[in-house]
């Protein structure tokens, strides 16, 4: 369900950058100026959603892809050139942040979700009664938070989400951090 739903979005924002193309790729405004217009009108379309979404290391090479394209697309460099990743993102004076503002954005909703209830809870940390099903378990949102926020078990980041500030202070570093 999540890779359909990247695809979908990924399209979708492609579209839009389409429609905005005559901005976003003239060279008489500045490329911070595109830079902010891509984050404005582009990424939350991309974006819409994330919240919910379990990031892959597939998914993130798909999005992290789709970041690059766009920026190829307003520096005007055509798929042919041979240049690397890190030497468009230098021309363009960017760093990756598609991926990060998606994990930033994952953590603050749970903290939302966790400080909520007791039903989202459940859904969210994937706690029910019954057997598991055969194989190997799929990630969960949980997973990929821990991994993002750094050293610490589930279970650290559970008991953290309580305190709001410390929370807070967790997204900021780990968004900071670049990871």
């Amino acid at each position: 369900m999540t890779n359909r739903e990247i695809t979908s979005r990924t399209a979708q924002a492609k579209i839009n950058f389409q429609k905005m193309k005559t901005i976003l790729t003239n060279k008489h405004i500045s490329i911070e100026t595109r830079k902010r217009a891509l984050q404005c009108y582009i990424e939350p379309v991309l974006m819409y959603g994330c919240e919910a979404w379990t990031i892959s290391k597939q998914i993130q090479n798909k999005l992290e892809a789709t970041e690059m394209w766009f920026l190829r697309r307003m520096l005007r460099i055509p798929w042919t050139a041979k240049k690397t990743n890190e030497r468009v993102l230098n021309e363009a004076n960017k760093r990756r942040s598609l991926v990060r503002t998606i994990r930033k954005r994952q953590a603050t909703f749970l903290g939302h979700v966790m400080r909520r209830g007791k039903l989202e809870h459940l859904v969210t940390t994937g706690k029910f009664e019954g057997k598991r099903s055969r194989g190997r378990q799929r990630e969960k949102i949980m997973d990929g938070l821990a991994t993002w926020l750094g050293p610490g078990k589930v279970s650290d980041i559970l008991a953290n989400v309580k305190d709001r500030d410390l929370w807070r202070d967790m997204i900021a570093n780990a968004y900071k951090q670049g990871t």
